[in-house]
């Protein structure tokens, strides 16, 4: 079999790996100082300008990078900062001034400078754009009063998305504008929300007169629902358009306490086979949608992925339960603990219960099928009597 041509790009790429490794040997230096000079080669977002993390080449190269630094036991940088890497970084190189692209990225990308996304609210959830947090302009500087919810590792965070309400009497799409706040400052207070993992991952925050300088403002005033669409569609992408290795991920723990029952019968057997072939087809599609991917907002592909995904992993760790048995009823401990990220589980019982949020977090199962119907299956739109009315006039809860 002849051996395949490498493009320019491919070989430039695989070169810029070995130099990164041959410099920074991954067991000897930090993560930090690996992912410094990683950022600072080109090879944190490769489809990034160059100067900004990236060099300025096809997203789909971004697989070869991960690959040849996974082989070699690299850190990574989504497992540090899940919510910056894969849903700040791309708002910010796609809205930010040239000034905030400078300032932000590296340090989101080295996990110094932890993010979160502070969209939802106790009364705007699936619907973003009811939100009522509200920013008042005061000179150079924003006034932000409310409460956002649901707010992933906020109690590690250095910087906040924040879409805020900046003129009311706006329809409700129309009026929001969108800021990276400071988590650190005065008038930003944090509370954890536990789950029934027992963890506080999730937050609660509440803004009482915290200032926000308008430099930290993304894009335009009045922008904000075009900038938090960037957001979201990263952010279904980062939840469950990501591409394992063939019988990664959740399946692999089905596998594994497969391999563990005394004697399984093929009723057993077959459901799990079944469960390997949804698994790898949703890795398949995920594969194809991101060769079909180009850099910027992605489209509504992502939506299949994070739908698709959040059936799958709970199908998934209830057939593991069941082969547990009496043992899926037995859990560590539910002692209130704030996890240092969002990734990975330590036993099948925890991946259980923590599944039951994947239908719901960065948009629910059902605003998903909303998405997909109108915009991939062109189906007429669902129907909205307050697209058109001034924000202060719409009821809420």
């Amino acid at each position: 079999m002849a051996a395949t041509t490498l493009t320019s790009s491919e070989t430039r790429v695989d070169e810029l790996c070995e130099q990164l490794l041959s410099e920074m040997d991954p067991k000897a230096v930090s993560a930090t100082e690996f992912l410094g000079r990683q950022f600072d080669l080109g090879l944190a977002w490769v489809n990034f300008p160059e100067g900004h993390g990236g060099l300025g080449m096809s997203p789909k190269l971004q697989t070869r990078v991960n690959t040849n630094l996974a082989k070699a036991g690299a850190p990574s940088p989504y497992y540090r900062n899940p919510i910056g890497y894969g849903m700040g970084a791309p708002t910010v190189v796609t809205h930010g001034s040239e000034e905030q692209k400078q300032r932000y990225l590296k340090p989101l990308f080295t996990g110094e400078e932890v993010w979160c996304q502070l969209f939802s609210e106790p009364g705007a959830g699936s619907d973003v754009a009811g939100l009522a947090t509200k920013a008042v302009r005061d000179g150079d500087e924003w006034i932000v009063n409310g409460q956002k919810v649901w707010t992933t590792l906020a109690h590690l965070s250095k910087w906040g998305m924040l879409v805020a309400r900046t003129d009311p009497d706006q329809p409700k799409h129309k009026g929001m504008t969108y800021f990276v706040i400071d988590m650190e400052q005065e008038g930003v207070e944090v509370r954890p929300l536990r789950q029934m993992t027992g963890e506080a991952e999730f937050n609660e925050v509440y803004f009482t007169d915290a200032r926000v300088p308008d430099i930290e403002r993304l894009d335009a005033e009045g922008e904000g629902w075009r900038v938090s669409l960037t957001t979201l569609m990263n952010e279904r992408v980062s939840i469950g358009g990501t591409v394992p290795p063939k019988g990664a991920g959740s399946i692999a723990v089905a596998v594994n306490a497969y391999g563990e029952m005394d004697d399984p019968d093929e009723a057993t057997r077959d459901e799990l086979m079944k469960l390997w072939i949804r698994a790898e087809v949703h890795r398949l599609t995920n594969i194809r949608a991101s060769q079909n991917r180009k850099a910027g907002v992605p489209g509504p592909e992502g939506s299949v992925g994070k739908m698709a995904s959040a059936d799958l992993n709970k199908d998934v760790y209830s057939f593991t339960m069941n082969l547990m048995g009496a043992e899926g009823m037995l859990y560590g401990s539910y002692d209130l603990e704030q996890p240092d990220t969002a990734m990975g589980f330590s036993d099948p019982q925890k991946a259980f219960l923590r599944a039951r949020a994947n239908s719901i977090e960065g948009g629910t199962t059902e605003v998903m099928k909303n998405i997909l119907g109108e915009r991939v299956l062109g189906l007429p739109g669902d129907v909205r009597v307050d697209k058109a009315v001034p924000w202060t006039d719409v009821p809420r809860s």
